[in-house]
Formats: structure tokens, sequence, C-alpha cells
């Protein structure tokens, strides 16, 4: 069962993401995340104006990432295939040189801002979640991530959330909730919202209900 989660930044796809990876057993899921797709640079020497001109493109359009690639890595994994996902670099917004190994898994689940608004992904998915916050909510959240796990300054921050982050997301991400199949709200994380999620697919597959660790549900 392939499983996409999408929500705008800091909704809390990333922690739902990693609850499957707890309540479904990691042995039983792969985890893909948008993020590790976005396109690398042309591959000139990263210099400090080459790194502060790479910090203004639009991450947040569709453009800006592969989701050919994402697409093909899914359905590979689909076929019992294992792909190799590229590592992405926030710091200096730039591809390294080195990916890491994704192998075929009975749950595979994506997660990322955009994959609802792809028809090339939404194609792939059996089943579909939007997590759902307020503006003012995910503003809060990405403004303590992106401080602390990527060095940015509060004045950048706000910036690129007024500049591209909430125009698109009104533009592409909030649009897209109407192509999933649950909606759940990113304030709640509570297991008894992760266990909604669960019985509710467990509904629609029950060939699959094996596969759940219902233990760390109890």
């Amino acid at each position: 069962m392939i499983i996409g989660i999408a929500g705008g930044s800091g909704s809390g796809k990333t922690y739902f993401g990693h609850s499957f990876l707890k309540y479904l057993g990691a042995d039983n899921t792969t985890l893909l995340s948008q993020d590790h797709y976005y396109k690398g640079h042309d591959g000139s020497p990263l210099t400090p104006e080459k790194i502060q001109a790479l910090a203004q493109v639009n991450y947040d359009h569709p453009d800006s990432l592969e989701f050919k690639l994402l697409a093909s890595h899914i359905q590979a994994l689909k076929n019992k295939e294992s792909i190799e996902v590229p590592v992405y670099d926030f710091a200096t917004h730039s591809r390294l040189n080195k990916t890491t190994a994704a192998n075929h898994k009975p749950f595979i689940v994506v997660e990322g801002i955009l994959i609802l608004s792809q028809p090339n992904i939404l194609e792939l998915l059996d089943y579909s979640i939007f997590v759902d916050v307020p503006d003012d909510k995910r503003f809060q959240r990405r403004l303590a991530r992106d401080q602390k796990e990527r060095g940015r300054t509060v004045d950048s921050v706000v910036e690129q959330f007024n500049k591209t982050v909430n125009p698109m997301h009104q533009q592409f991400v909030e649009p897209s909730k109407r192509n999933a199949d649950i909606i759940i709200s990113g304030e709640d994380k509570s297991e008894e919202n992760i266990r909604k999620v669960i019985q509710d697919i467990a509904q629609k597959s029950p060939s699959l209900l094996n596969n759940f660790n219902f233990k760390s549900l109890k």
C-alpha cells in the first residue's frame, strides 16, 4: 500500500510520517520525503554569493522539485525494486554527491507539501492524508525549525514565509486538500488521531491488517 501525507509547511507531516514507522513497524514501512527531491544547482562552486542566490529560489513551487524522479522511485518500490534516494543539503541548497538506499516494503509512505497537487504522484497513491493546521501555527513551527535545524535568521524565515511559502500554500497546497482521503488536524499529535487514520486504512484494506503493529496503539 502506498500512502501519501501532505499539508502545509509546519503542519506536522514529518511527525505523522515517522509515526507510521512506529505504528506499522519499521520492517514493514519505507518512508520517502519530497524534500530529498529538490533539484540540484548547476554545479558551479558554492561561494557565499552563490548560496545567497540559491536561498532566493522559490522552493515552495512545484518546479523546484523532480517529481518525475520521485514518481519513478515510487513505481520502482511498488514493483519490489530498490532505489537510490538523493540527499539534499538545506544549508547550501544543493544535492550532495551521495544517495541512500531504500527497499520495497509492504507500506510505502510518501510525505511532502506538494504531493497531492501532482497528478503523476496522485495516481500512484492508494491512500492520501492531508494534515491541516492554521497559518499562524505553521509559521511558528517553521520559524523554530529553520532557526534550530537550518541556521536561518528570524528575518530570513519571515521574508521567505511571506514571499513564497504562504503564497504557494494558497496556490498549490491548500487546494490539494480536496484530493485527500482523510483530513486530520496537525495540532492534535495524539495516538488517537493516528489510530483513526490507521483504522480507516485498515477498513479500506482488511487484508493488510496483519501488517499493523496494533500493540503500539494500545
